[in-house]
């Protein structure tokens, strides 16, 4: 862990996306951003968040010239986070996170030298807490009858200290 999220940041981010299997991956090209899928690691979170992905892919070459990515989470809440990908080409570290779901949705191997690990340094995050019903009911009834909505803590956004 690179960066320095206090413990309690770390805990929070990890208990909105642990179950969530798949979250988009955003980069920046010339052209405009550009948004895919990715299969989230089954390692818990610690500050950073790991994918696997190939070299032969246009997201390696956006990441190469621009380092900035958004990564966003839809499961029982929303969770944008905001980092810099770092490409991992470390074989001990692939073989340490690599699971047999990727070799068949990968068809490869963690050996192969095409396959690279994709590293986001976490350095803000932004969630809407969905996931409590009366809080939920809360917001939305304050919003139709125009009164602040701020005390219902559905939003809130992590700033990390470098």
């Amino acid at each position: 862990m690179d960066n320095m999220m206090n413990q309690n940041e770390i805990e929070t981010l990890r208990e909105l996306i642990k179950d969530v299997d798949t979250a988009m991956l955003t980069t920046a090209t010339e052209e405009g951003l550009v948004s895919r899928p990715m299969k989230t690691q089954e390692v818990e979170f610690d500050g950073d968040l790991w994918f696997f992905t190939k070299k032969e892919t246009n997201k390696y070459e956006e990441i190469l010239h621009n380092q900035d990515v958004n990564v966003a989470y839809v499961g029982k809440s929303y969770v944008s986070i905001r980092g810099k990908a770092e490409i991992v080409e470390d074989i001990n570290k692939k073989k340490e996170l690599w699971s047999k779901v990727y070799e068949k949705m990968m068809e490869t191997s963690y050996e192969d030298p095409n396959l690279i690990l994709l590293k986001i340094n976490v350095e803000a995050a932004e969630y809407w807490d969905s996931g409590n019903l009366i809080k939920k009911i809360g917001f939305y009834y304050k919003r139709m009858t125009g009164q602040s909505s701020k005390s219902t803590d559905i939003n809130e956004t992590i700033e990390l200290n470098h």
